[in-house]
């Protein structure tokens, strides 16, 4: 969690500190082009990796990645369309804090009926445990793409059983 929020601060004032750079890396019409923010991003993945497998996230990897890349991009750009002096710098704390509040679980312990951080811890665990074979890896992530689309799927049950 350290990391991942010293990950955010140093985005958030990189941005800040050089915005004609942070223009260029956040250019849509530069695509995905830029070897730096390929980087960045993957800095982001590992980080939000450590977060799933701690059994901490209760969205998947992929969603809590999108949500933090777009929340801070979108509060440098925030800040940045205003005067220096005008700057109100706890908004990228604001958002950081709506974030985390979306993604995260509050404890290690799963609440009674959800099954999204545990998917989320066991994919996060599951290329490192050695004793399972290729096949034993593809029927746990099967089983685990099932918990997914039960959960969200048609036919999901409801919280009433």
């Amino acid at each position: 969690m350290a990391d991942l929020r010293a990950g955010w601060d140093t985005h958030i004032g990189f941005g800040l500190a050089n915005p004609a750079v942070f223009g260029l890396l956040t250019d849509p019409g530069r695509g995905n082009s830029s070897p730096a923010a390929a980087a960045g991003l993957e800095v982001l993945r590992a980080r939000v990796h450590r977060v799933a497998a701690a059994g901490r996230l209760r969205v998947t990897e992929s969603r809590a990645v999108e949500l933090i890349h777009a929340a801070g991009t979108g509060a440098v750009l925030a800040l940045l369309s205003v005067p220096p002096e005008d700057r109100h710098l706890d908004l990228a704390d604001a958002m950081y804090d709506a974030v985390m509040g979306s993604i995260l679980i509050d404890m290690p312990t799963l609440p009674e009926n959800s099954t999204t951080a545990a998917v989320a811890a066991f994919r996060a665990l599951a290329p490192k445990l050695p004793m399972l074979t290729d096949a034993e890896r593809a029927l746990l992530s099967g089983w685990l793409n099932r918990a997914d689309d039960n959960r969200t799927g048609p036919g999901a049950p409801s919280p009433s059983g």
